[in-house]
This record gives structure tokens, sequence and C-alpha cells, in this order.
């Protein structure tokens, strides 16, 4: 039901924020993304991801290629699966992750 809510929805190419190699914070609210985009997860410099997209899917274990990140803030992400030891991999570096409303 919800993916037919979200199936019509315009498809917009936002692979153009791959070209930011040295982003150091991304923040997405309420955007219109429906499916999966690996390129958001593809950040050296990242430092601080807060994602608030619904219909947005992605997995934990994408985080690892965020290596610096150090701040994640997930809200509103009922498509976001994975084991919460996936993180170990940033251990280093993450310091707060506040995931909430995530099945």
């Amino acid at each position: 039901r919800r993916a037919a809510y979200s199936a019509n929805w315009i498809t917009h190419d936002i692979e153009i924020l791959s070209r930011f190699r040295k982003l150091r914070i991304l923040e997405m609210y309420h955007a219109p993304l429906n499916g999966r985009y690996p390129f958001l997860f593809n950040f050296p410099l990242l430092q601080q991801l807060k994602i608030n997209c619904y219909y947005l899917k992605w997995n934990l274990e994408m985080l690892a290629g965020l290596p610096l990140l150090k701040e994640l803030f997930c809200h509103d992400n009922n498509f976001v699966t994975g084991n919460i030891n996936s993180l170990r991999v940033l251990k280093d570096t993450l310091a707060v992750v506040h995931i909430s409303l995530s099945r």
C-alpha cells in the first residue's frame, strides 16, 4: 500500500550530489525520494548525516562508505534495514547516533 502511494511521484535525478566529494554535512528532510540511492552513502569526508525521508530505502551497512561519520540522525525512515552491530565499522569516529521511528 505504501509503495503504491509513492509510485507515481516524479523521479528526480539527484546523482549530481555524488560530485560533491568533500561534503561534510548532508541533511535530507521530507525529500520525495522513493527507492535506493547508494551514492548518498559514499562521501569519504562526511561527518554529519541527517535523514528524515520516509520512503528512502537504505541499510545500516551502507554507512561503511562514510568512514569519518561522527553524527547520525535518522527519523521517520521506515525503510531503513540492517543490524545495529554494523555500526561497529565506525566505532573510532561515530559519537552520536539517534534512530527513531524506524522499523
